[in-house]
């Protein structure tokens, strides 16, 4: 069974929980996925921007997985735009060794809830680091089994820094799951048929009409030497 939470930007009632921070505040909302309940802490203040979200097609990306039943026990995972941290925490919960990035400002919201989810005994499975795409991604390697991303495709100026970042991380047998919504003011429609399939295979795997996402398993076209 998936328990939704009731999010703030959704229009929706408020989060049950909220609490005080410098500059801000922190709201707590619930998930369940997978048989596990997940506490989420979202830092609102001038800092985290988007960041401070969980979007749906989060929510959708992990609704992926338990309906799968996708274990990834063994398996070498790294999350892009990791924002809250609920996609890579879920895959932490589900045996991945689990790489969690994003912009250096935000990952003070992942770390938190990681010590939230996470136990103790298994946080030596976690790993967060700063990643700006198209940037400093040479520094990570790539043998990742597994590629995440949820709500990454938002801002066409982006776009050319996330194909070289998928690029240099992705090998012939890595697995891409990309979790999108779809926003035509944004040209993310373009993006998912026209440039990604250019560089990879791509696959929809899941929709989700009434909140217009998509979820993608993509693999690397990898061209003959």
């Amino acid at each position: 069974m998936t328990t939704v939470a009731i999010l703030e930007h959704s229009g929706d009632k408020e989060p049950k929980e909220e609490r005080a921070a410098a500059g801000g505040y922190i709201s707590y909302s619930n998930f369940e996925f997978c048989g596990y309940n997940l506490k989420i802490a979202r830092i609102v203040d001038d800092t985290m921007g988007v960041s401070a979200y969980v979007w749906e097609a989060g929510i959708a990306l992990c609704r992926y997985f338990e309906k799968e039943d996708i274990n990834f026990t063994g398996k070498k995972v790294i999350e892009l735009g990791s924002g809250t941290g609920i996609v890579g925490i879920l895959a932490s919960l589900l045996g991945g060794e689990v790489t969690m990035t994003d912009k250096p400002k935000i990952l003070r919201q992942i770390e938190n809830n990681i010590s939230i989810n996470i136990p103790f005994a298994c946080r030596h499975r976690v790993n967060v680091q700063p990643l700006v795409w198209g940037e400093d991604h040479t520094s990570f390697s790539a043998d990742y089994d597994f590629i995440l991303g949820s709500d990454i495709v938002y801002s066409s100026v982006c776009y050319p820094a996330l194909v070289e970042t998928l690029r240099h991380l992705a090998n012939q047998g890595t697995t891409i799951y990309i979790s999108s919504e779809i926003r035509p003011r944004n040209r993310s429609p373009a993006f998912h048929k026209e440039v990604l399939p250019q560089h990879f295979e791509c696959q929809v795997v899941e929709t989700v009409e009434a909140k217009d996402v998509v979820v993608y398993k993509m693999t690397k076209i990898c061209t003959p030497r």
